[in-house]
């Protein structure tokens, strides 16, 4: 099978930081009536900072749509201990919430104290402190998001999380560059973890985050590698003739369903981690592929055009038994289940286009979240909240994100490539 594992160092450490911001955050669409939240500036001492921790909050909870973060030049006051805060001058300025926080770092450490209050009740809704390591000023502050949000909203914050993506940037005699980019969920701390003059596609996190999969042609033909992100240790999972294509992880981490055409046609494989050994799963004349795992991992759901055209279909690993799933509209591919198995999103062609949509699997009820035309590639947030998804606009490839109500949107795009293949962390 040609399997092989070596330490791959990528640059001259580990990763590639990028110079700049690969990506661009911009807001398109709102919550109606957004909470109003001000977060003062934290207050600081000690060994200095590169992050305004207080601005990252505002970026993130602006970010999810949910919040309007009040402008800091319309405070009246920069309080930065509860005996400071005067709840009539924050609900004269239409507040209903307030964030204040207290630094301190030395050479290894920064620690935030932080308090949440309710304007209008007056009262401390969050009392807490984080403490990290004196580079990590970010996550301080995105920990700081999640917290808030939770808090306020109910549903668990996705702001520490992290994403992948495929960056392609045009060289020289139309020569194109392929970068795997992993970045944190609001694109910054981008950092490049492979670079190829070959396609890169599918990356694919495992369960626990700390590992990836994804198809890389720099053999010259397609091959599905892991790779541990903590030391950049590096396998080649298949080396077959053919496709090797779309890995996707099981719950467990455990296994990788995978689409392989070394038998003459591409068919769903089950590969157990750590003895290479494959199960196939289906046998079909048609084209079976993006494979993607039941939350129980007993079953797959995957795209095929067994029926003529491409739909949704469900089979279980232990006889092969085989459902189709979609029945709406003639094309419907590359879906993912939600956490509880009782929905899926997928891409869905109707009359104007491709779209992201949201089904039921019980009912069949579907819901087309996006309006663009050239929609792929979903992926979910880990709260279920939130799902990112490849699009084109002003003529180039950019990520975009939808809340699952369709309420909120925003675009990543970058500023120097197209950008493609989003992948969201498990954590």
């Amino acid at each position: 099978m040609g399997v092989f594992k070596t330490l791959v160092v990528v640059t001259a450490v580990m990763f590639s930081q990028l110079s700049t911001a690969d990506l661009v955050i911009e807001v398109t669409d709102w919550v109606k009536d957004p909470t109003k939240i001000a977060i003062v500036p934290f207050s600081h001492e000690g060994v200095a900072i590169n992050q305004d921790m207080a601005a990252v909050v505002a970026a993130d909870l602006t970010r999810s749509g949910q919040f309007d973060a009040l402008p800091r030049d319309a405070m009246y006051s920069s309080p930065s201990a509860a005996d400071e805060v005067h709840y009539r001058d924050w609900r004269a300025l239409g507040v209903d919430y307030l964030l204040i926080g207290r630094s301190s770092a030395t050479n290894k450490s920064i620690n935030l104290e932080y308090q949440l209050f309710d304007v209008h009740r007056q009262k401390s809704l969050i009392k807490s402190r984080v403490v990290n390591r004196i580079t990590a000023e970010r996550a301080i502050a995105h920990k700081v998001s999640d917290s808030v949000y939770q808090k306020l909203t109910g549903i668990a914050g996705a702001f520490s999380t992290r994403m992948l993506y495929v960056s392609v940037k045009n060289q020289a005699k139309q020569k194109q560059v392929y970068q795997l980019i992993l970045a944190d969920a609001d694109g910054a701390r981008a950092r490049e973890i492979l670079k190829s003059s070959e396609p890169i596609l599918s990356p694919s996190w495992s369960p626990d985050g700390k590992q990836i999969a994804y198809v890389s042609f720099e053999s010259s033909r397609p091959a599905i590698y892991r790779q541990v992100l903590a030391t950049g240790e590096r396998e080649k999972m298949t080396n077959f003739r053919g496709l090797n294509s779309a890995p996707s992880w099981s719950p467990d981490g455990k296994r990788l369903a995978m689409v392989l055409s070394k038998d003459g046609n591409p068919e769903l494989y089950v590969m157990e981690v750590a003895t290479r050994k494959l199960q196939r799963i289906t046998k079909n004349s048609a084209i079976d592929t993006e494979p993607s795992w039941m939350p129980d991992g007993k079953s797959l759901i995957f795209t095929s055009d067994r029926g003529g055209r491409p739909q949704i279909y469900r089979v279980n690993l232990s006889d092969g038994a085989t459902k189709r799933i979609t029945y709406t509209g003639a094309y419907n591919a590359k879906a993912s289940l939600m956490a509880d198995g009782k929905s899926m999103v997928m891409v869905h062609r109707d009359e104007s286009g491709y779209h992201i949509a949201w089904q039921e699997l019980a009912t069949g009820r579907l819901i087309i979240l996006t309006s663009s035309s050239l929609d792929e590639s979903p992926s979910l947030s880990p709260n279920g909240s939130m799902l990112l998804y490849a699009t084109k606009y002003q003529g180039r490839g950019v990520l975009a994100a939808v809340s699952l109500d369709g309420g909120v949107k925003f675009r990543l795009p970058s500023p120097s490539s197209d950008v493609r293949e989003p992948a969201w962390s498990p954590n």
